[in-house]
């Protein structure tokens, strides 16, 4: 049996016997050794701005304000609120009510997801952007577009590759990059004109751009939503043919953020009908949020070339393991009997009418009330404003003052450290709380 001998510098009786302790069973040992690792702790200091500002919004805080959380209206939220297809939720209800239907929803699919809706959803793609040479080979769905687009980044970058994306653009890549991998690196390429406040005013110049960038940078990825969160604007279809001849020429993926892809507001741009099957370079990433007001119910999926669908089912096999059976069920008998019954393109269009709708008061309560820069929404659920000065301190400032809770734009880009991100999503179905809003901004500027 082996002795164990310990010797502690001179102290105090009491003191010598807690560190003894300690040290026996150990925890002094733990409680050294306990941490986070580097990359959560230097993110932890870069928090999401969209999360912050959301924080600052809640109940406590606004009471804290002074301010009554129930007269508050928000354009904070980056959220849909029509009203998801009845037909969808009458197949839910078949699901529950159904013993063995509820019992098999419960069970395992394939990491890839059902078999069946990636078929469904190749049939979508053709039914409403006549999108040909598609199959469930080219589509893998995930648990979220927010987790497919992680997946996506770990399947394609490698260490000290780079990648493109626009500024402004969408808030939360930036993170998902940093998990990615901190060694990735990040290129903008400056599609605002914050001097004309007009998105890629000129196509030429634009494009001119992107070949110096791209020259510069030889990206591995270059990602573009259309429409974007948050300026709501479409790339013009000649800026993506270019963009997509020079990537597939460079060894470079294209990627389309198709979140908001049925919320177009004019002509639907052509290559939103483009298969990976005829662009090899050619990946999209999917949301079931924002088309059917999705949001709680998780499911994304993405369309890609047959290898990147193979790499993604790997990495879903160690993230997810597989997507959620009850959505897919679900989702699956609606979109069958939507598209037979010819539901399926008036659901969306009665949707796209309504947000364009919200669109169009937004701005003139914007111009009736601020007289700001805007921009025109091209779809999805956003303008942005130039509002002349630090939004980090105009956002709290107009909050305190007049309950109406708007986005600081710095988060989405250095374009935007001036401007403020308004969503008119969540307020849809309440349009007269836009005016309401914008008028509350408006009479304190003005008083001010």
């Amino acid at each position: 049996m082996f002795r164990l001998k310990t010797t502690f510098p001179k102290m105090n009786d009491s003191f010598t016997h807690k560190v003894l302790k300690q040290f026996l069973n150990g925890s002094a040992v733990i409680q050294m050794s306990l941490s986070l690792s580097r990359i959560v702790k230097e993110q932890i200091k870069k928090p999401s701005p969209i999360r912050q500002i959301m924080k600052m919004a809640e109940r406590q805080n606004i009471i804290n304000m002074g301010i009554n959380p129930d007269e508050v209206i928000s354009f904070g939220g980056g959220w849909v609120n029509h009203l998801a297809p009845e037909e969808m939720r009458e197949e839910y209800l078949k699901i529950i009510n159904n013993k063995e239907l509820f019992h098999k929803s419960g069970g395992y699919s394939a990491t890839l997801g059902d078999l069946n809706l990636r078929g469904l959803i190749a049939q979508m793609e053709g039914h409403v952007f006549g999108m040909k040479n598609i199959s469930e080979k080219n589509i893998i769905i995930g648990q979220s577009s927010t987790q497919v687009t992680h997946d996506l980044f770990v399947t394609l970058l490698d260490p000290g590759d780079s990648i493109m994306l626009l500024d402004p653009t969408y808030a939360n890549y930036p993170g998902q990059l940093a998990f990615t991998g901190p060694e990735v690196k990040i290129h903008r390429l400056p599609v605002l004109d914050t001097e004309q406040w007009k998105y890629t005013p000129s196509i030429p110049d634009t494009i001119d751009r992107f070949h110096e960038l791209y020259e510069q940078t030889h990206p591995k990825i270059i990602l573009i939503p259309s429409p974007d969160n948050p300026t709501s604007q479409i790339m013009h279809p000649k800026i993506v043919e270019e963009m997509q001849k020079t990537a597939l020429d460079g060894g470079s993926y294209l990627v389309m953020d198709a979140a908001y892809k049925t919320q177009y507001f004019g002509e639907m741009p052509s290559y939103y009908a483009w298969s990976p099957e005829d662009y090899p370079n050619l990946i999209a990433l999917h949301s079931n949020s924002k088309w059917a007001r999705g949001l709680g119910r998780r499911l994304g999926w993405v369309e890609g070339p047959q290898h990147v669908i193979d790499g993604m089912e790997r990495v879903q096999q160690v993230s997810i393991l597989c997507p959620d059976s009850l959505h897919q069920m679900a989702i699956s008998a609606y979109l069958e009997r939507a598209m037979s019954e010819g539901s399926l393109i008036p659901y969306l269009n009665k949707a796209r009418e309504d947000y364009k709708s919200a669109a169009e008061n937004t701005l003139k309560a914007i111009d009736e009330n601020l007289g700001m820069p805007r921009l025109v929404p091209q779809g999805a659920l956003y303008t942005v404003i130039d509002v002349g000065r630090d939004a980090d301190e105009f956002v709290p400032e107009v909050l305190k003052h007049t309950g109406v809770l708007l986005i600081p734009g710095k988060g989405f880009g250095d374009t935007l450290k001036n401007a403020v991100r308004v969503s008119y999503g969540p307020l849809v179905l309440e349009q007269e709380k836009i005016f309401e809003g914008m008028e509350r901004v408006g009479k304190y500027l003005n008083k001010k």
